[in-house]
């Protein structure tokens, strides 16, 4: 049985009179193990369940839950999933039972032969990425922000001061060898978008330590 990618609430944030408003997106990818990346803000319990609704599941279906990094539009509806093991940046648990993992070491987090989560740290130290192997759109990459949205790649901007990026240098490592492994980026606050070939190119690719090389490969 393969995987289906499906994001349940697409994420947002601009600008209003010098005030950020912003919300994160939640991304469903149903399959063997049904998982969901980042929770959504505490404002929106209400909306995560409905939207799981609508693809027949319930909180208790969910296997596991990946909150990218630990901001609150990421991570404020976590106690919906009391059934899941948590996966929130480097930590990994399921009730009282911590799990060490070595995010730290570069060593991804295996959940089966089609989907991983690795680390990609740079907005904060510990934010990580899932990559799921898909029939219909190849690998997928779920990022939270390390990609704000699909503007950000002509716009630094977004990525480096509006969202805020606690190592710059790392996250934009990060950023380039996510374009080279993805067909697909699910950014943390806008739509998913297609990675061209253009995309691919334009990042440079020279510099390789500290990120992942393993894993998943690309079709």
């Amino acid at each position: 049985m393969s995987y289906q990618v499906a994001v349940l609430k697409e994420g947002y944030s601009r600008i209003v009179n010098g005030t950020v408003l912003a919300r994160g997106t939640s991304t469903l990818i149903k399959g063997p193990k049904n998982i969901l990346v980042d929770t959504l803000s505490p404002w929106d319990k209400d909306v995560l369940i409905k939207a799981l609704q609508k693809h027949e599941l319930k909180c208790e279906d969910i296997a596991y839950v990946v909150c990218t990094h630990g901001h609150t539009d990421h991570i404020g509806n976590l106690n919906l999933f009391t059934k899941a093991t948590h996966i929130i940046g480097y930590s990994v648990c399921h009730e009282d039972q911590y799990y060490i993992h070595p995010f730290e070491m570069n060593m991804p987090y295996v959940i089966d032969d089609q989907v991983e989560v690795i680390p990609t740290p740079g907005h904060t130290g510990s934010d990580v990425t899932v990559i799921v192997q898909t029939d219909a759109l190849g690998i997928v990459a779920v990022v939270g922000d390390l990609f704000e949205r699909e503007d950000d790649l002509d716009d630094p901007a977004l990525w480096r001061e509006i969202a805020g990026s606690e190592n710059p240098k790392l996250q934009e490592k990060n950023r380039n060898m996510i374009l080279r492994k993805a067909q697909y980026i699910i950014p943390g606050h806008g739509p998913m978008f297609k990675v061209t070939e253009e995309m691919k190119t334009e990042y440079p690719t020279e510099i390789e330590e500290n990120v992942p090389s393993e894993g998943l490969k690309s079709a």
